[in-house]
């Protein structure tokens, strides 16, 4: 996942969604335009929405396609079933959704930027760093 701003600085240190220890270890700011990833203080919980948004989504499709090609009954358990491989998605797909509702959440705020270089970055209220130093 790229920066919404430049589209060619890495978004997270690490390309692998399930080293759990670093899904969510991002730079302060794009290496490639300087754009900061945290627009303001907080500005990560809205991804919580976002991924609760793609997990009903997910759950969605898993429902139609299993429903055309397998079917549902009451008769037997294809529900549980359904179920069953559901939550198992949703638990093996969870570091991968999380990180992919960062970046789309990002890119509702920061859009692309073909003159990054010389235009100013985009922040919402106030610098995160500012908001925790103890000198200002």
């Amino acid at each position: 996942m790229k920066c919404p701003r430049c589209r060619r600085g890495p978004m997270f240190n690490n390309n692998n969604p399930w080293n759990l220890k670093k899904v969510f270890d991002m730079p302060v700011k794009c290496p490639e335009c300087n754009q900061p990833y945290e627009l303001e203080v907080g500005f990560w919980y809205g991804t919580g929405y976002v991924s609760y948004a793609l997990a009903v989504l997910l759950t969605g499709v898993t429902f139609v396609v299993w429903y055309l090609l397998i079917g549902m009954s009451t008769n037997d358990d294809r529900f549980f079933w359904w179920l069953g491989v559901n939550i198992f998605l949703l638990i093996v797909l969870q570091p991968w959704l999380m990180r992919f509702s960062r970046a789309l959440y990002l890119y509702f705020f920061v859009k692309y930027d073909k003159n990054y270089k010389e235009n100013k970055v985009i922040t919402l209220d106030y610098e995160s760093e500012a908001f925790f130093r103890k000198d200002s």
